[in-house]
């Protein structure tokens, strides 16, 4: 997977198409990533205790991670990987496609 926590990704496809977050977490396993506002749902919560109320939770969901797409600057780019190093010391480094600058 490309995608990861931490990364600012731009929606390219769904509802929330065009919106702007950063990666809360993967699933590899699934394809799937959490972003911070986005496939936003409500999911209601009782009360647990006598007195306590019970109320209305607003969190993100995951969505498909090939429908994001990583940030650069104000363009979403894709992913690409380069080697640096000799030997032992090679280190698989994440690059921008149209620019070749690392992530």
């Amino acid at each position: 997977m490309k995608i990861r926590k931490g990364d600012t990704v731009q929606v390219m496809a769904g509802k929330d198409k065009k919106k702007v977050g950063t990666v809360l977490s993967t699933m590899p396993k699934l394809g799937l990533v959490v972003v911070a506002g986005v496939n936003v749902v409500k999911r209601h919560k009782r009360s647990r205790r006598t007195r306590s109320q019970g109320q209305i939770i607003e969190k993100s969901m995951p969505i498909q991670v090939s429908n994001v797409s990583l940030k650069e600057g104000d363009k979403p780019v894709r992913v690409g990987y380069i080697f640096e190093g000799e030997g032992e010391k090679r280190k698989k480094v994440r690059v921008a496609r149209p620019s070749g600058k690392k992530i």
